[in-house]
């Protein structure tokens, strides 16, 4: 092991030469975690709606002022007839229709049932049902709020529904809070997958890989002299990313950080193993770029970060249950926002120490080397 000191040095040297490698190393990842913790919003806002009154009392207009009022809704038109609101949406111009049927009025005051019919545009599936639940706990309030103004016969008790909501780990339901984590997560593996992936194919097109190969070390150390650069930089992004989340977001780790980079260093081991691994199988850096950029897609997509993961198909879970970056994405979630501790993260942590030793097994087994 006394080459690897001076692998390990190479290494740097390389990256610190390199103009290009270290914005890319620094800056990069910070500026998308700005951009993408504001773009990512999953919160609906601004839905398009449009009434169509038959009713025209004041009842009525306070059930519309009610939607105008709140700041998911803008109110874009008003029509007579449900036939001539259609067209609007069709023209992707409304998002919502909100139909107050004739006489909705004189048959609350008698308090006869009456159905308020909401029409949705769900091109966007996930758009149109957020509008929904928007929309019904804005009726729901409007007609608690009336039951309470109005002054009913001897014998008919008011409607009183209180519901109190608490949410835990994220009181605000502020959408950054939820996906910066995330976001930090795919970052940091992103960065360290894509250069491990080309680090031994650069040795090679650069023809120093030869001076390597007849050097008296073996496959063990200079899978790991090319490994521990880039663990150290990782590392370092990580705590890059938490500063300017606490900055920026006011996002604090809730758990321990201990807890937090024990689970990170292996993690990374594992992730830097799959990079190297595709650098030995491959033959030239385009290669092994769009060979990473596939499996990143396909990890990135099934790890939770913007859909539930209990949303997925079965086969999907099955085939969720290899990839590394859905368990760190919780990981990341679990420590940062509900404070877990080591305990509830026994599992992921044991199974990442899997993927760690597996994919590094492979990675040497995988590299070639001729003893000079």
């Amino acid at each position: 092991m006394r080459a690897l000191p001076h692998i390990i040095r190479k290494e740097f040297r390389q990256i610190s030469r390199n103009k290009v490698m270290l914005p890319l190393l620094f800056l990069m990842p910070i500026l998308q975690l700005m951009v993408l913790s504001y773009a990512a919003d999953f919160e609906v806002k601004n839905v398009n709606l449009v009434v169509v009154d038959l009713d025209k009392s004041s009842t009525s207009q306070r059930l519309i002022t009610k939607f105008t009022a709140s700041d998911y809704f803008t109110l874009v038109g008003s029509f007579e007839s449900t036939a001539l609101a259609m067209q609007e949406i069709e023209k992707e111009n409304a998002d919502l229709i909100l139909c107050i049927p004739k006489d909705m009025a004189q048959d609350l005051d008698k308090l006869m049932p009456v159905n308020v019919q909401l029409l949705l545009n769900a091109v966007n599936n996930q758009k149109a049902a957020i509008a929904s639940n928007y929309s019904l706990q804005i009726i729901h309030a409007w007609n608690t709020d009336r039951f309470k103004d109005m002054t009913l016969p001897p014998g008919v008790l008011p409607l009183t529904v209180d519901i109190r909501d608490s949410y835990w780990y994220n009181s605000q339901l502020n959408y950054k809070t939820f996906m910066v984590p995330g976001i930090l997560a795919i970052l940091v593996t992103m960065l360290t997958a894509f250069l491990s992936s080309i680090n031994i194919i650069r040795e090679r097109e650069m023809g120093t890989i030869e001076q390597l190969n007849v050097s008296p070390i073996t496959k063990f150390e200079f899978i790991l002299g090319k490994i521990i650069p880039f663990w150290i930089i990782g590392m370092l992004v990580m705590s890059f990313g938490l500063v300017v989340a606490y900055l920026l977001f006011g996002i604090t780790v809730s758990g321990s950080l201990f807890t937090l980079y024990a689970f990170l260093a292996v993690y990374l081991v594992a992730i830097l193993g799959i990079g190297i691994l595709i650098s030995t199988v491959t033959e030239t850096q385009q290669q092994a770029m769009f060979i990473t950029w596939f499996c990143i897609v396909i990890f990135l997509l099934l790890s939770g970060l913007f859909t539930p993961v209990d949303s997925i198909p079965e086969w999907a879970k099955i085939l969720n249950l290899f990839n590394p970056i859905k368990y760190f994405v919780e990981v990341m979630r679990m420590i940062m926002l509900k404070g877990s501790s080591f305990m509830d993260i026994r599992h992921h942590f044991l199974v990442m120490v899997g993927f760690a030793i597996v994919y590094n097994v492979m990675a040497i087994r995988s590299y070639s080397k001729t003893s000079g």
